[in-house]
């Protein structure tokens, strides 16, 4: 044995000066890189604030809790915005949440033929290639007249309930938000599946050895083992959710008031920079740039709450 050792040190030759030099020049090029994130994520968040700072001087708290936008008289308020972001992305969550996680357990499971499965997260994975300028002219053209036709049933025959006192007029809050639902599905999904994927499979045997039933195991004992995964894929469609423009543009009616009905126009932090931001001009400016930094800090608040949640589930 001590041979064999001696045999294999006798065969191991010493690193080089120069072999040496490049694995600290390894170390030292990946910290810079990481180091070059935190700068930009910073001089993105520093820039902002610069350019929002008129409006942040002349405004200050009132422009979350003010409703009016009117340039004319240099009046802003994004609280309007606000509603119409969170809103939207709930909405879109409770529709792509269930339906992701439904579709990852499908795809990290043996529940189909491994063909039919390679075709079905092919078609997952074209989702997220689809650009979002096309989903929204496919909502304008489809998803808006389908959701018309649903809302004025929903008006006649449930509208007592607030979400449905209003008839649809077109675009407005329902129409956006299951866009979203469609534009985070590949996200929530493809990441929920590896949580599964990476799963130990001795976890599934023990819990078919228990006389747990295949639904059983997966309700109870793989979905909660990969619960920090999932929360991450949620907060992550989330911030995609909160953050997306052209689509939501498309759909939302554009309309600066909150109403309760989600069949009405709204509007969201995204939508307003990318109608106003090209014509703005003065104090205008300031107020969008204020607007996007509000938006950041609530995408930041966002990933805090994701980390936080996985952190928890982690120690539990």
């Amino acid at each position: 044995m001590n041979t064999q050792i001696d045999i294999l040190q006798s065969q191991i030759r010493p690193r080089s000066n120069l072999e040496k030099s490049l694995d600290r020049g390894f170390i030292w090029l990946t910290r810079i890189f990481a180091l070059a994130v935190v700068v930009i994520l910073l001089w993105i968040s520093i820039q902002v604030a610069i350019e929002a700072m008129p409006a942040l001087q002349k405004f200050g708290v009132s422009f979350l809790v003010t409703s009016v936008w009117n340039p004319v008289k240099s009046e802003y308020g994004v609280l309007p915005q606000i509603y119409g972001t969170l809103v939207s992305a709930l909405i879109g969550l409770l529709i792509a949440v269930p339906i992701g996680v439904g579709t990852a357990v499908l795809l990290s499971e043996n529940l189909l033929p491994s063909s039919v499965r390679m075709i079905l997260v092919f078609l997952v994975e074209l989702l997220a290639a689809i650009p979002s300028v096309v989903y929204g002219v496919w909502g304008v053209f489809v998803l808006v007249p389908l959701l018309s036709g649903f809302g004025k049933w929903a008006n006649a025959n449930l509208g007592f309930i607030p979400i449905f006192s209003t008839p649809p007029t077109g675009p407005g809050m329902l129409s956006a938000g299951v866009i979203l639902a469609i534009m985070t599905l590949p996200i929530i999904t493809a990441i929920s599946r590896d949580a599964l994927i990476s799963v130990p499979s001795s976890l599934r045997q023990a819990a078919m050895g228990l006389g747990a039933t295949r639904w059983e195991t997966i309700l109870k004992v793989l979905i909660p083992a990969a619960f920090s995964g999932i929360v991450s894929a949620v907060m992550l469609g989330l911030g995609r959710a909160m953050g997306e423009t052209m689509a939501v543009t498309m759909l939302i009616g554009n309309a600066n008031v909150i109403n309760v009905s989600v069949f009405a126009p709204a509007n969201t932090i995204s939508s307003l920079l990318a109608n106003q931001f090209a014509e703005a001009s003065g104090l205008q400016v300031s107020a969008l740039m204020y607007a996007a930094l509000v938006l950041f800090v609530l995408t930041l608040l966002v990933n805090i709450l994701a980390e936080l949640i996985v952190v928890q589930a982690k120690r539990i």
